[in-house]
């Protein structure tokens, strides 16, 4: 596609940031006809914070509303539709332990709701049953099924919620738990194949032209109103006019805020998860969730399972995935919270061998709390870090998508990937409503996505190779590409 100051008959649109949420906006927009420029700074697009999980549900959130957690449901089941090739299909076991000031009967009132929700949203659209059946959404299993359970052999390929409970069965130490716990059809996202699928599928769209290794230096709007953003790519400038632009740059959103003259309040917290190797645990586990008080000693702890004995831990403690002063707020005068340079080091790639371990260690022994054979695992690789932003004050708020600033600015503000979609057609019918995109697409506009750009035109050999090399380009093991159960079971 042409570039820089050329005139279109179609919309330009200017995205800076291509994460998660600027990726699928690009492909959204794109296929609906608008001309895209895609500005992302780094290398390759959806490279922000750690993500592994779709959130169908919000069940890691106890501390969020019933109603943010029908919207994480909600928009799940979307981002599931339009990112098949990128879901693990495998559940999650959710338990609250017996030091937790929580209590399970809290845990089935909310899933209750979830599943009746579900419900409410297959009957609406089959096509929405991507959890599987709405009965099946949670299992609860008291300890005398769990101990039944330990006694049977570990399934190579679990199908049923039985057999996914087994290796928790014969591995946790029961006493530390609260009864029941439960299985839910909450599954993970992988963030590789997920970078692989939008960069493929914009590198085939003829509407979008990707600009990686392009750092925004300035934007500004011009006396016809349009938008010049001006970049620097290799060294270098290069200028760009856009009708209209949104700002997608995740942590960095404040940045661009501040060239445009808005000052808006957010927050930017710095988090970890940490890459361990249990050698001879290679057969397939479900994603665990321990309930805890985030910030405290026993803050929540997740286990994500990948391929080949790869886990991947978050503990929401200060000296696991939480740091001390992680957590910044903007101040006056500037739209962008500043976060301490030991940080920024981080996201620039710069971590000291010594705190991988010693934090990787940690992550380990936290998780061995529970699972005491997992203390044998080791240190499998470099963390998984970045920067999420919280729009407004409110440091618990996981449901977000999109502000508009003027009829020709916008932010994506999400903070979970599962808003991504939501944002991009709050942006579309946005631009609908301003006469800036034709309307002869809208109305099949998911259905025809999905079919064409992520199914029919990019192959399952083509997205796992690319996944691969963006794991290996990024420092990670290769098996952190891959699903342990590419399909419903």
């Amino acid at each position: 596609m042409p570039n820089s100051l050329s005139k279109y008959a179609n919309t330009r649109v200017g995205i800076i940031g291509g994460g998660i949420g600027g990726a699928t906006i690009a492909l959204k927009l794109s296929q609906q006809g608008a001309d895209v420029f895609l500005f992302e700074k780094e290398s390759s697009l959806v490279n922000g914070p750690p993500m592994c999980h779709l959130h169908a549900g919000g069940n890691l959130y106890r501390e969020i509303s019933d109603q943010q957690c029908i919207d994480l449901l909600k928009q799940s089941i979307n981002t599931a539709k339009l990112y098949q090739e990128a879901i693990d299909f495998r559940p999650t076991i959710v338990a609250v332990p017996s030091n937790d000031n929580g209590e399970p009967n809290d845990v089935i009132s909310r899933l209750t709701v979830l599943r009746q929700e579900y419900q409410r949203l297959i009957d609406a659209d089959p096509k929405n049953e991507i959890l599987g059946p709405a009965s099946e959404y949670f299992r609860l299993y008291q300890r005398s099924d769990i101990e039944r359970l330990s006694q049977l052999p570990v399934p190579n390929q679990p199908k049923t919620p039985d057999e996914w409970m087994v290796a928790f069965a014969k591995q946790t130490d029961l006493t530390q738990l609260k009864f029941p716990v439960f299985l839910v059809q909450e599954y993970g996202i992988s963030v590789f194949r997920l970078a692989a699928l939008t960069s493929l599928a914009l590198e085939n769209s003829p509407n979008c032209e990707l600009l990686t290794n392009t750092q925004v230096t300035s934007v500004a709007q011009n006396t016809a109103e349009k938008w010049v953003v001006e970049t620097k790519r290799s060294g270098a400038a290069e200028t760009f006019e856009v009708d209209y632009l949104i700002n997608a740059c995740g942590f960095r959103t404040g940045t661009i805020d501040d060239m445009v003259g808005l000052k808006p309040k957010r927050m930017v917290e710095f988090k970890a998860a940490y890459i361990s190797r249990w050698e001879e645990q290679r057969y397939n586990w479900p994603e665990i969730i321990f309930h805890g008080t985030r910030g405290t000693k026993n803050g929540m702890t997740q286990l994500t399972p990948y391929p080949n004995g790869y886990f991947q831990i978050h503990a929401m403690t200060p000296d696991i995935t939480l740091f001390d002063e992680g957590l910044v707020s903007s101040k006056q005068g500037s739209a962008q919270p500043e976060l301490p340079d030991r940080f920024i080091n981080k996201v620039n790639h710069q971590w000291d061998e010594q705190v991988i371990n010693e934090r990787t260690t940690k992550a380990i022994k936290k998780v061995a709390g529970f699972i005491p054979a997992f203390d044998s695992a080791d240190v499998g690789g470099r963390p998984m870090y970045g920067a999420q932003q919280i729009p407004g004050d409110d440091a618990t708020l996981r449901v977000a998508d999109v502000a508009f600033q003027s009829n020709s600015y916008a932010r994506c503000e999400i903070v979970k990937a599962s808003s991504a979609l939501p944002a991009a057609n709050t942006i579309i019918n946005k631009l609908l409503e301003l006469g800036l995109l034709s309307d002869r697409s809208s109305a099949h506009c998911q259905s025809t996505f999905v079919d064409a750009s992520m199914t029919s035109d990019i192959t399952e050999q083509q997205i796992a190779q690319r996944a691969e090399h963006l794991a290996l380009e990024r420092g990670f093991p290769a098996d952190l590409a891959g699903r342990t159960m590419p399909a419903v079971g």
